[in-house]
C-alpha cells in the first residue's frame, strides 16, 4: 500500500478538525460535503473505512508519534 506523505496526512488532519469544530456537518452544503471530502481522503489516505480509524491511523504516521502507544485502549 502507497503511504501519504506525513505533512499531506497533517494538513487533512488540520482541515478535518477545523471543519468539525466549526460544525460543519451541520452547516451548508458546502462546508458538509468539504467535510465530507476530507473524512473521503483521509480513509483512501490510510487504508481504513471510517473516519475514527482514519485519523488514529494518519496521527500513528506523523513524525513524532509513539507507535507504540496504546493511551487509546485504556480506560
Amino acid at each position: 500500500m502507497l503511504l501519504a506523505h506525513p505533512a499531506v496526512l497533517a494538513d487533512l488532519i488540520a482541515q478535518y478538525d477545523t471543519l468539525t469544530a466549526l460544525h460543519a456537518e451541520d452547516g451548508s452544503e458546502p462546508a458538509r460535503q468539504r467535510l465530507d471530502d476530507v473524512a473521503y481522503t483521509l480513509c483512501v489516505s490510510t487504508g481504513t473505512r471510517d473516519i475514527d480509524a482514519a485519523l488514529i491511523a494518519a496521527r500513528h504516521q506523523l513524525p513524532g508519534a509513539r507507535t507504540e502507544d496504546d493511551s487509546v485502549l485504556t480506560p
